[in-house]
């Protein structure tokens, strides 16, 4: 029987967690699941906007737990990579290998900026609330902290890493970490 390879990628806004995800995905033939992609097949099964389901998060857990079981139930299908803040926390003992990355918040506000076209102090302002809300909300429902880097087997500061050297580092910490654990999967 094959073994299923399970990877999660959790991380600061910012930080290249989605990015990272797509491309350990690609490189290891694995399905690619976003929490984020979850969040809006919700809202538009629910036929709301994304904005006002996200209002909806701190009054009302379900939303939160409906996506927990989706990330479950694909991790334990396996051959997988899912990225989302709570991945590495809803995969547990599913996954291989947990992943967290995290940059200086300048660098992550930067980003984010050039990303959805707007000042570097818009990102500043709304990544943080959002990174509050999300952490209040997180410590609330489940009594933990995923940003809490303790969690994962792998932590990388992305700050003054390329996109390509920090695909480069976790490539080969993916490939020790299923080699000493004797796992065949689609690699």
């Amino acid at each position: 029987m094959e073994d299923l390879v399970v990877i999660t990628v959790s991380g600061l806004h910012g930080s290249g967690r989605s990015t990272q995800a797509r491309l350990l995905a690609e490189a290891f033939h694995l399905r690619y699941v976003s929490a984020g992609q979850l969040f809006r097949e919700i809202a538009r099964e629910r036929g709301i906007p994304v904005h006002v389901l996200s209002s909806e998060l701190l009054s009302d857990p379900t939303i939160d737990y409906m996506i927990d079981e989706r990330t479950k139930r694909e991790a334990q299908r396996g051959n997988v990579v899912i990225e989302g803040d709570l991945s590495g926390v809803m995969a547990g003992n599913l996954a291989d290998v947990r992943i967290f990355l995290k940059a200086s918040d300048e660098v992550r506000f930067k980003r984010i900026a050039k990303r959805e076209g707007c000042s570097v102090e818009e990102s500043m302002r709304t990544t943080l609330e959002r990174e509050h809300r999300d952490r209040m909300r997180f410590k609330s429902f489940y009594g933990v902290d995923p940003f809490d880097p303790s969690l994962y087997h792998i932590v990388i500061d992305t700050s003054i890493l390329t996109v390509e050297s920090t695909f480069r580092i976790l490539k080969v910490c993916v490939e020790e970490y299923i080699r000493c654990k004797g796992i065949q999967g689609n690699t």
